[in-house]
Order: C-alpha cells, then structure tokens, then sequence
C-alpha cells in the first residue's frame, strides 16, 4: 500500500509547528509532507527529518493528491477548505471548533472513543484542549464506575490562544517587571501577574462562555452520555504552555481515591503525579513537552458524605495532547 500524502494546514501557527515535530518524533509514514498557510507566510522554510520544506499559500488547489489534511488555521478557514480538500480526495483532520458540534462528523480521542473514526465521511473533528485533558484520565473510571456529574475549573495557558498569545505574555511580563507601560493586542486584558475569566463570547442566556459549554457539549458527545451533568469555569492564567484543571468527579457508585489510583495507573496517556509527602502534585512546568496528561491531588470530597465523589488536579500540554498530538494520533488510526 503506497504512504500517504500528508499536508497541515497552518503550518506556521503554534500548533501547526507541533503537528510538524509530532509527525517526526512519531515516525509517521507518508510518502510526501506539504506545509501550507497564509499568503504571508508562503516561502518561508520548515525542517522535517533534516530536510527544509517550502510553505505553499493556501489555495483551492492545494489538495490534489493529498491524503490525510491536519487543520490547523481556525475554524473560518476550516469551514472553507475542509470541504475542498474532502472534495479532492482527503481526510481531514480538523483542530479548530467548525465541525465538532456537527452530527455527522466525529470527535475524537484514541484513548476515548476510537472507533468513531470508522464513521467519518471525509471530517474528523478533535475536541477542545480543556476538553481532551479531562476526558483522558475520567474515560477509564467512567468506564468502571459511571460519571454522574463533574464540576470543571480550568487554568488555561497562553498557547490555547496560539503563539501571538504566548509572545504578548512574554513581552507583558518583561514590560511588567521593567515598569513600562504596556497594552495587550491578542487578549483582552493584561496577562502578566493576572488572571482572567476565558475570553470566549458569554452566552446572555445562561452566563456561561464558549469555552465553559464546549467542555459540556463535547464530554456528552464523545463519552455518548448526554445525561452526565456537567459545569465548568474556564481561567486564563499566566502560563506559556500546558492547561491545568481541577476535577470535582461524582460516581453511581461508591468510589476511593485508592480504587481510582489504581485504575488510572494503566490508563493509556495518563501518568500519576500525586506525592502526599513532598506536596508534589501536577503542574504545567512538567506537563509541558510531553504528551502524557499528569494526574495528582486524587482524595475524596469530604463535602459528599456518600463517598461517591473524588476530586483530582490535571495538567496537560494544550499544544500537544489538547491539539497537535491528538489530531496525528486521530491520522495514525486511519
């Protein structure tokens, strides 16, 4: 069978540079590699296994021949040229937030619901970074004991808002510490030595955000359990790279924090950080660069007195697992 022909598109963004660095790291087969993105950054040259290849501007031609298409650009350019490339004959793999609601696409997580990819028909979605660093590690306990409901509050780094997000936190910060004056462009409030509720659009109705009800929509999709109750409050705090989020976890059934430890510790993409003695615990300094999505502060909610509910502390890399390497996993599976 003749390797695939694997293109990104947006290339040049912070994902787009993961998906680049995953497909090496992972030894991905493809018989060609194109790298596309905005007419702005069309000449520019990326290195893949010590080879420089050329980014191509983003046209309706770039997909003749092309097998395997992992958007990356936004769900504007999604919507427009993820038809076009299913059109020449691709599969799309699609990071942005276009298709994931959309019935007949897939949302996928590998370690979650893999066989859903079976029923692509051309687009497969990736859900949300918060999402995808909750689902990893409660997949495996809902499979052993049902989630009833979960309560979300999440500490989201720059990368989710992309590399423009992550070099105003840098220059905010210096500006900071140097006394200067200095006023955000990407985000909408100042980022260094603060935090802020997630600028996603708040919904007038029920005053929750975009981000807080992805969480919701997705956890009821891709687990197929649309009777999970679930509540989410999303921050943006300053850090470069990896989210963090604290888990509140209700069960059917009776659980303890030894039981989850125990079923978490050969969960696929999960590793336990969790030690009592020396107060060390998930954080994104550790979560980022890996894929792994680190698990710690696993106790009981001593506010449930029927022993039901367990609270947990996750960290993950929003540029990996949230994004570039799920979506190469979601290709692997194809």
């Amino acid at each position: 069978m003749a390797l695939p022909v694997v293109a990104i598109v947006g290339a040049t963004g912070a994902v787009g540079v993961e998906l680049l660095e995953c497909l090496e790291q992972r030894d991905f087969p493809l018989s060609e590699l194109r790298l596309l993105a905005s007419p702005r950054s069309a000449g520019k040259t990326m290195t893949f296994k010590g080879k420089e290849i050329t980014v191509q501007a983003l046209d309706e031609n770039s997909f003749a021949g092309v097998d395997i298409a992992l958007f990356s650009a936004g769900g504007s350019i999604s919507k427009v040229y993820g038809p076009i490339a299913v059109k020449a004959g691709a599969v799309v793999v699609d990071n942005s937030s276009a298709f994931r609601q959309d019935p007949a696409v897939p949302l996928v997580v590998p370690e979650v619901n893999p066989e859903a990819v079976k029923g692509h028909k051309g687009i497969i979605a990736n859900p949300n970074c918060s999402t995808i660093i909750a689902l990893v590690p409660l997949w495996p306990l809902h499979a052993k004991n049902r989630i009833t409901r979960f309560i979300a509050a999440t500490y989201q780094a720059a990368s989710g808002a992309g590399a423009a997000a992550m070099e105003e936190l840098r220059e905010g910060t210096r500006a900071y510490l140097e006394g200067k004056p200095f006023t955000p462009t990407v985000l909408p409030h100042p980022y260094a030595f603060n935090l802020f509720s997630h600028n996603a659009k708040v919904d007038p109705a029920n005053g929750y955000n975009e981000e807080e009800m992805k969480m919701v929509k997705e956890t009821w999709k891709i687990f197929g359990d649309a009777d999970i109750r679930i509540s989410a409050t999303c921050v943006r705090v300053p850090v470069l790279r990896a989210h963090s989020e604290a888990l509140t976890v209700e069960f059917e059934r009776p659980i303890t924090p030894a039981e989850v430890k125990d079923i978490l510790a050969t969960a696929p993409g999960v590793r336990i950080v969790d030690d009592w003695e020396k107060n060390y615990f998930p954080m994104p300094v550790d979560a980022s660069g890996q894929g792994d999505i680190l698990v710690g502060r696993v106790r009981q909610d001593i506010s449930d007195p029927s022993g039901r509910s367990i609270q947990l502390f996750v960290a993950g890399d929003q540029l990996l697992k949230g994004a570039a390497l799920n979506a190469v996993q979601i290709a692997e599976l194809l």
